[in-house]
């Protein structure tokens, strides 16, 4: 029999009927059903982002949402998202704040990382400062005994992962990796069997799965949350880039991120057992390794 990793259900994939920027930032759901949602489905992980999180303190507290996930033997947990953190001014200033919420957090719920991301491709980008900011961000995770797990979006201003890896190997702080998403791998066009040349597996925190549709529907953004698949359902090939992170030495827990229309129609329930099961059903034909994986579509 196939071996299952844990699996960790994204902020997203248990969220409900929410979106960014289109009606708000706060899950309709309390947090106790996703949680009990999550946990039925099979996952070992839960993540959460900064605005329920402070619904969370407010309410029931952090220790009691501690006590939660460990009842329901949720042994990982993902707190997101951090944005603007190498800027200045009243960008900085917003950030700051959900900085100090995030890492409050993380060192209440014993978080694995905290998942950060990047601004607009137009942001201007000085490579200096920006390496100083993370190395500080990176010791500030350290002293709360979490971890920076930095995604960039395929729409960013470090629109592949090359970059990315670059930073944290130069910055090389224990407390400074990456976030490795098939979706924003697959959508920036890097085929996997880059991603072994590149990436370096002591940095690599977390990774990502879901699926997609060969081509983007609409605006990239739109994409990202409207169009989403449950992995091996889509083009993307999620077995081969799931034999390219194992080759690469990540053992798990591995995130299931799942944004769709279809998913937020559903009860969340009904939703997070989808996602899960279709996981599984790809760790369940994954074999070691063999030769390169080339994405579909990828360079």
């Amino acid at each position: 029999m196939a071996h299952i990793p844990d699996l960790l259900a994204t902020c997203w994939t248990s969220a409900g009927d929410v979106v960014p920027a289109r009606n708000g930032d706060v899950s309709p759901l309390s947090v106790e059903a996703r949680v009990a949602a999550v946990a039925k489905a099979g996952y070992r992980g839960f993540g959460i982002a900064a605005p329920d999180l402070a619904v969370v303190d407010r309410t029931i507290g952090y220790p009691a949402l501690a006590q939660l996930l460990d009842e329901n033997g949720l042994c990982h947990v993902e707190v997101e998202y951090l944005q603007d953190w190498w800027t200045r001014g009243e960008r900085r200033r917003a950030s700051d704040e959900v900085r100090e919420l995030l890492f409050e957090a993380a060192a209440a719920l014993g978080a694995d990382h905290v998942k950060v991301g990047l601004g607009d491709r137009e942001d201007d980008l000085d490579e200096e400062r920006f390496a100083g900011e993370f190395a500080r961000l990176a010791t500030e995770a350290h002293a709360h005994g979490t971890r920076i797990g930095f995604e960039p979006p395929a729409d960013s201003m470090m629109p592949t992962i090359i970059p990315a890896a670059e930073l944290v190997r130069t910055v090389a702080h224990q407390a400074g990796g990456l976030l490795v998403d098939i979706w924003h791998i697959f959508r920036s066009g890097t085929a996997y069997d880059e991603l072994v040349e590149v990436l370096p597996p002591e940095y690599v925190f977390a990774v990502e799965i879901s699926d997609g549709r060969a081509e983007p529907v609409g605006t990239l953004y739109d994409d990202t949350f409207d169009n989403r698949l449950p992995p091996g359902d889509g083009d993307f090939n999620v077995a081969g880039f799931v034999r390219v992170m194992q080759s690469l030495g990540f053992e798990g827990p591995w995130g299931l991120e799942v944004m769709s229309t279809e998913l937020r129609s559903l009860p969340v329930e009904v939703a997070t057992k989808r996602v899960f099961d279709a996981a599984t059903r790809v760790f369940e034909t994954v074999r070691p390794a063999t030769g390169a994986e080339t994405a579909p579509g990828g360079t």
